[in-house]
């Protein structure tokens, strides 16, 4: 069996391509740029998503596919007559709570629309965001400039999501199915720090900014602090429309009670955050 992975060097993708070829299946892992891609064991592509004509699907019969809704048409029809009978969708739990309605749900519905055995997967916040966020000043500094350190949310382990990816690639009894997948416990922004110090057995500081200062920051860092800069301080809502931090400040996530994690699917304890920490302080030294 090959199957194709998009997005294989992303934080979800590089895990789910390590975790096909430890299963022994045959993987074609798609990127950008296959000279710094680093997967060991994969066949690895040039093309892009955005140009359906370069993506590879010639003896694919599963597919890990990453969001990109401009072509999610297109993608999913190619794949459907090359021979490909089950899709896996990295989408997103904005879509669960209503709050994404124009960009993982374009992906979802091209896929459910083929016919073909579908699963979405709908994460939460992504606990490497911190990476892109905090990486930097951490590494130069062991401080982290960041606004509202008392918001909490359930940060989830890249792998938890591959973990459940691998499920519905390779086993049955998961076609039609949305899975949410969040970290298992509610953890504000200092507790994070904390964590991640703990990690790395030295003190890093958390200096509190107000949003209009975190967004100037997170702005001059170019990158994916940038792109997300007014949604995660609460100037937009998802969908890009103008809103007000305080009112994200409102909040309590605490009402919610416990999320969906990834233990409905793999029958495993999920990841916590400081176990992510622990998993990935060589990205902080």
């Amino acid at each position: 069996m090959r199957v194709l992975v998009t997005g294989a060097t992303g934080n979800v993708g590089r895990q789910v391509t390590a975790g096909l070829i430890q299963a022994g299946v045959e993987v074609r892992a798609l990127t950008r740029d296959p000279a710094r891609a680093g997967l060991p064991g994969a066949e690895v592509v040039q093309g892009d998503l955005t140009k359906p004509e370069t993506v590879p699907f010639d003896g694919v019969e599963r597919m890990f596919l990453f969001p990109e809704p401009s072509t999610a048409k297109e993608i999913v029809e190619r794949a459907e007559r090359a021979g490909v009978r089950r899709i896996v969708v990295l989408s997103s739990g904005a879509v669960t709570g209503g709050f994404d309605t124009t960009f993982h749900p374009l992906v979802e519905q091209a896929v459910q629309d083929s016919g073909l055995e579908w699963t979405h997967l709908r994460p939460g916040e992504f606990a490497a965001n911190k990476l892109a966020l905090w990486g930097p000043s951490i590494r130069a500094e062991r401080l982290v400039r960041d606004a509202n350190p008392d918001a909490a949310w359930f940060p989830v382990h890249e792998r938890d999501v591959a973990d459940v990816a691998l499920k519905a690639l390779l086993e049955e009894g998961h076609h039609g199915k949305a899975y949410d997948i969040n970290g298992p416990e509610l953890i504000s922004l200092r507790d994070q720090v904390r964590a991640i110090a703990d990690a790395l057995g030295e003190e890093v500081e958390f200096e509190e900014v107000s949003p209009e200062e975190a967004r100037e920051i997170y702005l001059r860092m170019g990158g994916f602090a940038a792109e997300a800069a007014d949604f995660l301080l609460g100037f937009t809502d998802y969908d890009g429309n103008p809103a007000d931090p305080a009112d994200s400040q409102d909040f309590d996530p605490s009402a919610l009670g416990p999320l969906p994690t990834a233990q409905a699917v793999t029958g495993k304890p999920p990841r916590t955050f400081a176990q992510w920490a622990r998993d990935r302080v060589e990205d902080f030294r």
